[in-house]
């Protein structure tokens, strides 16, 4: 099982001129990790992360559109992953922190702890999904998995993280907004 920070941090270290689309756990982490103005954040809509990252990359098909999702996020929708797969949209990169809980809201457990969310997006139609649970065998395969032809899908097998209160204040500001609105106008 890996650390969801440990793959964020080495997921940073390929992410160059990309929108990154991370919500809950996975956002306050990745502000830690790597905030820059082409992150939009996620927060206070379960389940909508990979939504708002497929218009993104509908609407920027030049940009290179990477979601960083929750497990109990995407059960919230997983509709999604059959509008995604219908769409193939080239540019789009689907990682799940796969950790069997609803862990920003208080950590409750999934009610199934094995499912193949792998599975479920290659049935949806992405062209390619993986599993990860190997912290090496994803820092070795990550950089290739990004730049695949989408859809592409990861799936993280990681541990839960802490549950401690999350000041999700600074992801919501206005000003984080408009800098994100300026980086897309700019062509960034």
């Amino acid at each position: 099982m890996m650390n969801r920070l440990e793959c964020l941090k080495i997921l940073a270290q390929h992410v160059t001129d990309e929108i990154v689309a991370p919500t809950y756990s996975c956002a306050t982490d990745w502000m830690a990790v790597n905030d820059r103005p082409l992150n939009y954040y996620g927060f206070g809509a379960m389940g909508l992360a990979s939504s708002h990252a497929l218009g993104l990359a509908l609407a920027r098909p030049e940009k290179r559109v990477i979601v960083l999702d929750g497990d109990g996020s995407l059960l919230m929708n997983l509709g999604t992953l059959v509008t995604i797969g219908a769409v193939q949209p080239k540019n789009f990169v689907h990682f799940v922190g796969h950790n069997g809980s609803y862990e920003a809201n208080g950590g409750a457990l999934l009610p199934n702890q094995d499912l193949d969310f792998a599975a479920f997006a290659r049935t949806a139609g992405y062209k390619s999904a993986h599993t990860f649970t190997d912290i090496d065998d994803f820092a070795a395969k990550v950089g290739d998995v990004i730049k695949a032809e989408g859809p592409v899908f990861g799936n993280l097998v990681i541990e839960q993280g802490p549950l401690s209160n999350r000041d999700y204040s600074e992801i919501h500001s206005a000003k984080r907004r408009q800098v994100f609105r300026e980086a897309l106008d700019s062509g960034a």
